[in-house]
C-alpha cells in the first residue's frame, strides 16, 4: 500500500486569478464540448437518417457506442490527470474531437460513420465532465464544491445554446455542413482554451485527512466503492431513462408535442435550481444522507410521473424531477472526495464514472423497451421508480468502514468544515 501521509496537507495551488481563469475556461469549453459532441446529435439524427437512408436505431447505436468509448477512455484519463494534470489530456481530446467530427460529416457508409463516432467518444472521455471535475477538485482544494457547482450550472446551458444553433444550421444547410461548421467552432474554442487556459503548476495530491489513509486499490476494491457504483448506476438509469422518455410519456397522457417539449425544458430549469441548492444541502447533511435522500426522491418522482394524470401535476413533478437530477449530478461529482478525499480523485472517479456513463448511454433504449414490454410509458416509469428504490437501499452501504475512511465521510461536522459556505 502506498503511504501518502508524507504528502503536504496543504498543496500549492494557483493564485486567485489563476483559479478564476481555470474555472472560466472550463465553463466555456464544457458548454462548447457538451453542446457540439453530445447535444447536437439528437437534433441532427433525423436529418442524418433521411439523407443517408440508414435507420434511426442504427444511427443512435453509433452514438451509444461513442458513449461506451467515452466511459472506457475515462479510466486511463483519470489516472493520467492524477499524475500530470488536465492540460495535456484535455487539449489532446479537443484536438482529436475535430477530425472525429470531420469523419462523421464525410462518412458515406456505416463503418466510417461508426469509426468517426468511436473516435469522438474517445475525445469525449478526455474533455467532458470527469476530467473537468478532476481538474477543479485538485486545484480548488477545500473550495472545490462551489467550483463544481458553478461549472455544472454553466454546462447546463450547453443544450440551450447549441440545440437551437444546430437546428438553425441544419435548416440552412444540411447535416454534413452543420457538423463541419460545428467542428470549426469546437477547434476555435476548446483547443486554445485547454492549451492556454489550463496552464499552471499541478499541485501535489493532498494527503488523506482521516486516521487511516487508503491506497486507491484498496478504495476501488472496497465494499463501499462497489455499493457506490451500483447505486449511482441504478440512479442514473432511473433518471436518464426518465428524461429521454418524458415527452412520449406526456404525449401518452394527452399532452400536445409542443407542451410536452416545453415541460421537458421546464425540467431543465429545475435542474439549474437543484444545482444552486446543493451547497446548503451539503453543509447540513452527511454523504450517506444526501445520496439516499436524492435517490429516494428520484424514485418518488418516477412513481408520481407514472401515476399522475392531470396536466398541472405532471408539469409540477417534471420540474421537481429536474431539480433532483441537478443535485444528483453534484452528488456524483463529489462522491469520491466525500468518502476518500481528493488524493486519488481522477483515478477513482474514472473507475466510478465508467459504468454510470454506459448506463446513461443505454438508458434511452431501455426505457423505450420497458414501455413496449409493459404496454405503456406510465408502467415503465413505475419500474424506473423501483430501480431507484433499489439504488437508495444499496447507497446505504456506500460509506467506507472506519478503516477505509477518508475525510469524515459520514461525519457531518467534518464535512461541514470542508464545505464552502
Amino acid at each position: 500500500m502506498t503511504d501518502t501521509r508524507a504528502l503536504p496537507q496543504t498543496t500549492p495551488t494557483l493564485d486567485r486569478g489563476g483559479l478564476r481563469r481555470v474555472l472560466a475556461v472550463l465553463c466555456l469549453t464544457e458548454i462548447t464540448s457538451w453542446g457540439i459532441l453530445y447535444y447536437a446529435f439528437p437534433v441532427l439524427s433525423v436529418s442524418i437518417s433521411a439523407d443517408t437512408g440508414w435507420s434511426l436505431p442504427v444511427i443512435v447505436a453509433a452514438f451509444s457506442l461513442s458513449q461506451l468509448a467515452a466511459a472506457l477512455t475515462g479510466i486511463p484519463v483519470g489516472r493520467i490527470i492524477d499524475r500530470i494534470g488536465p492540460r495535456a489530456v484535455m487539449t489532446t481530446g479537443s484536438v482529436l474531437a475535430v477530425p472525429a467530427l470531420l469523419v462523421v460529416a464525410a462518412a458515406l457508409n456505416l463503418p466510417i460513420f461508426y469509426a468517426g463516432w468511436i473516435a469522438a467518444g474517445i475525445a469525449m472521455g478526455a474533455v467532458l465532465y470527469p476530467p473537468a471535475f478532476a481538474a477543479l477538485t485538485r486545484w480548488y482544494g477545500d473550495g472545490h464544491v462551489k467550483a463544481l457547482m458553478i461549472l455544472t450550472l454553466a454546462a447546463g446551458l450547453a443544450s440551450t445554446v447549441f440545440a437551437p444553433l444546430t437546428a438553425a444550421l441544419v435548416d440552412r444547410y444540411d447535416w454534413r455542413a452543420t457538423y463541419l461548421e460545428l467542428a470549426v467552432i469546437l477547434a476555435v474554442v476548446t483547443v486554445p482554451g485547454h492549451l492556454l487556459g489550463l496552464r499552471g503548476r499541478w499541485p501535489h495530491p493532498p494527503a488523506p485527512t482521516g486516521a487511516h489513509p487508503v491506497d486507491h486499490r484498496d478504495a476501488s476494491h472496497s465494499r463501499a466503492f462497489l455499493a457506490l457504483v451500483i447505486a449511482l448506476s441504478l440512479g442514473a438509469f432511473a433518471a436518464f431513462a426518465g428524461v429521454f422518455n418524458l415527452v412520449p410519456l406526456l404525449i401518452e397522457q394527452g399532452f400536445s408535442p409542443s407542451l410536452a417539449a416545453l415541460t421537458l425544458g421546464l425540467g431543465g430549469a429545475g435542474q439549474v435550481l437543484g444545482r444552486i441548492g446543493y451547497l446548503p444541502l451539503a453543509a447540513r447533511t452527511t454523504a450517506r444522507t444526501r445520496i439516499v435522500v436524492i435517490l429516494a426522491a428520484t424514485a418518488a418522482s418516477r412513481a408520481l410521473l407514472g401515476i399522475a394524470s392531470t396536466t398541472l401535476a405532471l408539469i409540477s413533478v417534471a420540474i421537481g424531477a429536474g431539480l433532483i437530477r441537478g443535485i444528483f449530478t453534484l452528488i456524483q461529482a463529489t462522491a469520491i472526495t466525500d468518502r476518500w478525499g481528493a488524493t486519488h480523485y481522477g483515478r477513482l472517479n474514472g473507475l466510478m464514472s465508467a459504468p454510470v456513463v454506459i448506463v446513461m448511454a443505454l438508458a434511452p433504449w431501455a426505457g423505450t423497451a420497458l414501455s413496449a414490454w409493459t404496454g405503456s410509458y406510465a408502467h415503465a416509469y413505475l419500474i424506473l421508480a423501483a430501480a431507484a428504490v433499489l439504488a437508495a437501499m444499496v447507497a446505504t452501504a456506500s460509506i467506507p468502514r472506519v478503516g477505509e475512511k477518508g475525510p469524515g465521510a459520514d461525519d457531518p461536522a467534518s464535512q461541514d468544515a470542508n464545505c464552502p459556505r
